[in-house]
């Protein structure tokens, strides 16, 4: 028997709520602290503060986010097998000439359909019915607590880069530091996301580098103006 392939999207669940919940990270927390550097150049604590409370608040709110759009996946996942369940024990004929036909939409004469349909059903009909009608496996179930531990972690540790990268240098030259520190960051992001979705590395690390950029160019002029009109 020839080795099976390795195919990524049992992972991207998971890998999906990292990459964005550190992408917001970094992007945010670097965007917020910008700003309010821009808007009180010499306070360092006022920054700290700033980009602390948005780690705190970011990593909730992606976690309760997360969980939530997560969990709603769940209960629609969860509805749609009680559902198959059902008809699975009412019309077993039925669901059996269903399944069948879906094969043979997929190119099997209608023999083999049904004799392929009567194999799975006679195995587990429910979970074939899952697969083959839902498209639900499962490691491609919906797990809302493993993707809103993912998004806080991944939120959390995305935001330290930027608190750190504007809290050690000098004064003069922090926000520069920040945003450099920051695209790499996000460049950085974007490869990692791209390589483990066997994807063109290159095209995600501009994309990801440039809309950066643009956010923390807006922030740091608005913080700048806001800070020169109420100063």
């Amino acid at each position: 028997m020839p080795p099976l392939e390795r195919h990524n999207i049992g992972k991207m669940g998971w890998l999906r709520a990292a990459v964005m919940g550190a992408n917001d990270g970094i992007l945010s927390t670097a965007s917020l602290v910008l700003g309010v550097a821009a808007a009180n150049p010499t306070s360092r604590a006022a920054v700290l503060i700033a980009g602390i409370a948005g780690l705190a608040a970011g990593a909730g709110s992606m976690a309760v986010g997360e969980f939530v759009s997560v969990s709603s996946e769940r209960d629609a996942e969860q509805a749609d097998l009680a559902l198959e369940r059902r008809e699975l024990k009412e019309d077993p004929e039925g669901e059996l000439a269903e399944l069948a036909s879906i094969y043979m939409e997929r190119g099997l004469s209608r023999h083999l359909a049904l004799e392929v349909a009567h194999e799975l059903t006679a195995g587990d009909a429910l979970a074939a019915h899952a697969r083959d009608e839902l498209g639900i496996t499962g490691h491609r179930m919906s797990r809302p607590i493993l993707a809103a531990v993912s998004s806080f972690l991944a939120f959390a540790v995305g935001a330290v880069i930027p608190i750190a990268s504007i809290a050690i240098p000098p004064t003069d030259i922090r926000s520069a530091v920040t945003i450099i520190v920051t695209i790499l960051a996000l460049a950085g992001l974007g490869t990692l996301g791209a390589v483990l979705g066997q994807a063109p590395w290159y095209r995600a690390a501009f994309r990801v580098s440039l809309g950066g950029a643009v956010v923390m160019a807006l922030s740091f002029g608005i913080g700048r103006l806001v800070g020169t009109a109420v100063g």
